[in-house]
């Protein structure tokens, strides 16, 4: 379900943020269209905590510490990789609007990003909005491969560290599923979202400015997992 607010109407990052709380998130249609979208799709992308699952290929890269990672070093230079178009999209849905609601965002707190570094180089990268113990996840890039698929370990660790209870993906993508992400129902994901909103995660339980090792990514991974399922 989709629908489209005036161009003219001001959304500031308090009324984002209960949007959020209810189950709803903005997109543009194109990052020249300057009016804006509420989306609250019938099936909810989310990517449970607790069976995130890392291919035996990519924890090899995580492990070997390929990519420096990093958290807030450079929200806009991940705002910028995230709005280029990338292998198989053409068009972004970041316009002017979205960029300024989500720097707002960012500098009272609510929104933060993970970056991968190749030789102090930005090599990919996402970013998302914290409320409550909910990570929403808005978009990631990369210009390296598996970039951004190692910032995504590395925020699911933080996320698990932090006492997360869900990361919202909004969509489904093959990419995705191959983390352990699904599709519930708009309801199911009403009593996850609601579950979350009570209490505060830590983002910051692994640090901010500290780097964090693929060898401590991964062993966060492996904490209060289901008897029998493992990382790797």
């Amino acid at each position: 379900m989709a629908n489209r607010e005036s161009a003219f109407i001001e959304i500031t990052p308090e009324v984002l943020l209960k949007a959020y709380a209810c189950g709803i998130f903005p997109m543009a249609e194109s990052a020249e269209d300057p009016a804006l979208y509420w989306i609250e799709p019938e099936k909810r992308g989310v990517i449970p905590l607790d069976t995130f699952h890392v291919p035996s290929r990519l924890a090899r890269t995580v492990r070997s510490d390929r990519f420096s990672i990093a958290t807030n070093r450079d929200f806009d230079g991940v705002l910028d990789g995230c709005a280029d178009p990338q292998p198989g999209r053409a068009r972004t849905w970041i316009n002017a609007r979205i960029r300024t609601l989500y720097q707002k965002l960012y500098r009272i707190g609510h929104c933060h990003s993970v970056e991968a570094y190749d030789n102090g180089v930005l090599a990919g990268g996402l970013y998302g909005v914290c409320l409550g113990r909910a990570f929403f996840g808005e978009s990631m890039f990369h210009r390296t491969r598996d970039a951004s698929k190692v910032a995504l370990v590395h925020l699911v660790a933080r996320l698990k560290a932090g006492g997360f209870k869900l990361l919202d993906t909004q969509f489904v993508t093959e990419h995705l599923k191959s983390f352990g992400a699904l599709e519930v129902p708009r309801r199911q994901y009403h009593k996850l979202l609601e579950a979350a909103l009570g209490g505060e995660g830590d983002f910051a339980a692994l640090g901010m400015k500290r780097p964090v090792t693929g060898e401590q990514a991964l062993a966060q991974l492996a904490t209060n997992r289901p008897h029998g399922e493992t990382t790797v």
